[in-house]
């Protein structure tokens, strides 16, 4: 018994010592790994090299989607940067105009990009129009309010600070003159990309995204001009949620561009005021996301938080062709304030990674389209009383790709048994103004059309304007078939007020 009770405790000591010495080995692989994967850039203590050397420089912006070029310096310089506050009216949706308030005249604004280390003399000139005083806070600046005491800026005005760029990193800039949420919710923030001393890595295209919340008097796509509402940015309830300032900035002809066997870098910012991002690209994998903007990375993510007044970068290789759509993932977001935009990716397909078989319109609807410019023509014309049926007939077109075509199809022809036809419809032949109350009170239970039964729900669309459905209308009266006729904005605001025949939300 008690050799039995040694051997036990031999057995035991050595097992002990076996995992230990498996611990110590996963503690080393660890280690190895992290040192690997995490680069240290030294923080604000390590971030200062010294005086600039050479010539000073004068910083290359871009106007977004678009990033500078790489520094390409091994050592600190004097980079002079001049930045323009410009107060400008452009359009937030087709035929919606919004006074923003902009750094270099585009939301977000300018992109700015510097090396750690580097000395950075900043230039803040408010345009003489201008009708508000401002400032900026760059969260990559050490010091008190991040530059935003120093530059307080009257129209008219330039003023000037000076400051050290200590902390490699992706950080926001913003206005922070009073009222804060207002100046920021107009547009007024950017990014600031301080790349650490050996620069990174290399890759084929870099994009630059920014997301913001607005806040509008009128609903979302509202025609004719909004302005800001205050109570709705308190309460934190957006109209819009865009991509770069306006909806539609990346979709269509002015979509983002890669090709396959490319590795493709987005620095994404989010201005807020308000609102966490859930930034996510469908059909993609994150290879990398450096989160926050900082120095570490996590590798393949399929969506990243971006706090308000927060930054991400992140990389990922392009396998195979087709239209790849940036969105908040907190999805009505997407598809019913604007954040969406699309990165379209040519080359030859690749069957072992993906079989094929593109369906833009399921995702992106009328995004899918070059523009939306025959919506904008209809509101311009509308807005001058000049409004035809060819405008009303094309613009709602356009509207009824990406609300209707899904289920109706782009021809009208409906799904056999599931959803009835719109062409040569005899329900439509019998009262043509039907088609507004089932656009805006939806459509449940049983049905005959063309000799047909069909019992299936067609949800309320509410969400849409009232000249949005009165172009859809008309695109459907004088489309396939149908009788004809004209409806107009009014007679759906009368309708909409009317008791709706109600639509149960089955599915």
């Amino acid at each position: 018994m008690k050799h039995l009770t040694k051997l036990l405790a031999a057995t035991l000591a050595a097992g002990a010592l076996l995992l230990s010495g498996c611990d110590r080995s996963a503690d080393k692989a660890d280690t190895v790994a992290s040192a690997d994967n995490q680069k240290d850039t030294g923080g604000s203590l390590k971030g200062d090299f010294g005086p600039p050397q050479g010539p000073e420089i004068k910083a290359i912006l871009t106007s977004p989607p678009m990033v500078p070029p790489a520094t390409g310096r091994k050592t600190p310089a004097k980079v002079i940067v001049e930045l323009n506050v410009v107060e400008k009216e452009m359009e937030i949706s087709e035929g919606v105009t919004y006074t923003f308030w902009t750094f270099g005249g585009t939301v977000p604004g300018s992109f700015i990009r510097i090396r750690q280390g580097d000395t950075v003399v900043f230039h803040l000139r408010n345009m003489p129009d201008s009708k508000m005083p401002h400032n900026i806070d760059l969260h990559g600046v050490t010091g008190p309010g991040g530059g935003a005491a120093s530059s307080f800026t009257a129209p008219g005005h330039v003023s000037r600070f000076t400051f050290k760029a200590l902390n490699a990193g992706l950080y926001v800039y913003h206005c922070a003159t009073a009222p804060v949420g207002m100046h920021i919710a107009n547009g007024m923030y950017g990014l600031i990309l301080v790349e650490p001393p050996e620069g990174l890595p290399p890759v084929d295209k870099e994009y630059y995204v920014m997301q913001g919340d607005f806040y509008t008097a009128g609903k979302y796509r509202e025609k004719g001009h909004q302005a800001f509402d205050m109570q709705k940015g308190i309460d934190e309830n957006p109209t819009y949620v865009l991509f770069n300032g306006a909806e539609g900035s990346m979709t269509g002809d002015k979509a983002l561009t890669a090709k396959t066997g490319e590795n493709v870098r987005l620095f994404v910012g989010n201005g807020g005021p308000n609102l966490v991002s859930s930034f996510h690209v469908i059909g993609e994998i994150f290879d990398k996301v450096w989160f926050e903007g900082g120095t570490r990375y996590q590798e393949n993510v399929q969506t990243t938080l971006i706090p308000s007044g927060g930054a991400a970068i992140m990389e990922f290789h392009m396998e195979v062709p087709g239209s790849y759509v940036l969105v908040d993932h907190s999805i009505f977001r997407a598809f019913n304030k604007g954040a969406l935009a699309i990165l379209k990716a040519d080359g030859p397909e690749n069957k072992e990674i993906y079989s094929g078989k593109e369906v833009d319109a399921m995702y992106i609807g009328e995004r899918a389209q070059p523009n939306l410019a025959a919506v904008a023509t209809a509101a311009t014309a509308a807005k001058s009383g000049a409004l035809t049926v060819d405008d009303q007939i094309k613009a709602g077109q356009a509207l009824f790709a990406g609300t209707c075509s899904t289920c109706h199809q782009p021809n009208g022809e409906g799904l056999e048994g599931v959803f009835p036809p719109l062409a040569k419809s005899s329900y439509i032949a019998a009262d043509p103004k039907k088609v507004i109350d089932v656009v805006l009170h939806g459509l449940s239970g049983p049905v005959t059309v063309n000799g047909k039964d069909y019992n299936s729900v067609m949800p309320p669309m509410t969400q849409l304007t009232d000249d949005e459905i009165a172009n859809i209308s008309t695109y459907v009266l004088n489309s396939w078939g149908n009788p004809g006729g004209r409806i107009d904005k009014a007679e759906v605001a009368t309708r909409r007020k009317a008791a709706p025949t109600a639509a149960a939300a089955e599915h």
